[in-house]
């Protein structure tokens, strides 16, 4: 039963950042000004190498969209990848287990240097920053392991 919760809790933490990611940049796609987020200004990529957000609203989409949901699908299917087992560092584990880590660790990743580049931490950044721990966490507790070991 504490299995079943835990692999839950990780695969719905997985769809959340993936169709918040999609959202957002999705938003930056269609209006790489940020007029679609509340007028999001272009003044905060001043410390960037970006002159909008299209490449960053990109990036979001698909590593922490696209990404993470295809994740939830091999997580759910348990689909065999002779290809992703080669990036697996897990040798024991699923290798979609392995990535969903790895897509924690790169939400952690893109709010850091996001605060970099704009030169400020709001409540968007607090949250999914904090939000990636817990994503860690649930992947790491022995019922989620046990279900996603070889």
């Amino acid at each position: 039963m504490l299995q079943n919760t835990a692999r839950k809790i990780h695969l719905s933490l997985l769809v959340f950042l993936g169709l918040s990611a999609i959202g957002g940049g999705g938003a930056l796609i269609i209006s790489p000004t940020g007029e679609l987020l509340g007028g999001l200004p272009l003044s905060i990529l001043k410390n960037s190498p970006f002159d909008n957000f299209l490449i960053p609203g990109i990036i979001l989409f698909i590593v922490l969209g696209i990404f993470p949901l295809f994740i939830v699908f091999a997580l759910i299917k348990k689909t065999i990848s002779t290809f992703a087992e080669r990036f697996n560092l897990f040798s024991d584990m699923f290798w979609a287990w392995s990535f969903s880590i790895y897509i924690a660790f790169a939400l952690i990743i893109w709010i850091q240097v996001e605060t970099i580049f704009i030169q400020g931490v709001g409540w968007l950044q607090t949250f999914y920053m904090l939000y990636a721990i817990p994503m860690i966490i649930v992947a790491l507790l022995p019922q989620t392991k046990k279900f996603y070991r070889k």
